[in-house]
């Protein structure tokens, strides 16, 4: 059932609704991670999106990363479940998010090098520099993100 979100919102208009969604990580040598300047709000985010009708956070990753990114990913490692994503869209939707954030490894495709209907610009980004970021989940995962590599070192 592909567009399941923009059905769904058909039926309920702006109101407050509560979406699952996959993002994931992909970190160069440097520890710098891969990130996606958003067409919708023109800042920042990990790429990902949410899950279509009967999809599994797994699946929806690797779809996902491939619409936002143009990289075909093998996923590594979980590093948790965020259900703090609150989100209020320039066209007036509001969401309540749940993520799983995955730590990837491209295993194919190419990074896009043109803009698409999602994602103006890639680039990747120190942990300790970032960009203006979608919302707080954003900042949350990242956060996340930079414990596991400190654990790692």
């Amino acid at each position: 059932m592909a567009n399941y979100i923009q059905e769904v919102r058909a039926l309920v208009g702006h109101k407050p609704m509560i979406l699952n969604a996959s993002a994931g990580v992909i970190a160069n040598d440097q520890h710098e991670v891969l990130l996606n300047l958003r067409t919708d709000t023109h800042n920042w985010s990990l790429p990902g999106g949410y899950l279509e009708y009967g999809e599994t956070f797994a699946d929806a990753m690797v779809r996902e990363y491939k619409e936002d990114a143009g990289l075909d990913v093998k996923i590594i490692d979980s590093l948790g479940i965020f259900d703090q994503g609150f989100t209020e869209y320039p066209n007036g939707d509001l969401t309540q998010t749940i993520s799983q954030l995955y730590l990837l490894q491209p295993v194919g495709g190419h990074t896009l090098e043109q803009a698409t209907d999602e994602t103006l610009d890639l680039k990747y980004w120190s942990l300790d520099n970032l960009p203006p970021l979608l919302n707080q989940q954003s900042a949350d995962m990242l956060a996340a993100v930079k414990r596991y590599f400190d654990q790692q070192d």
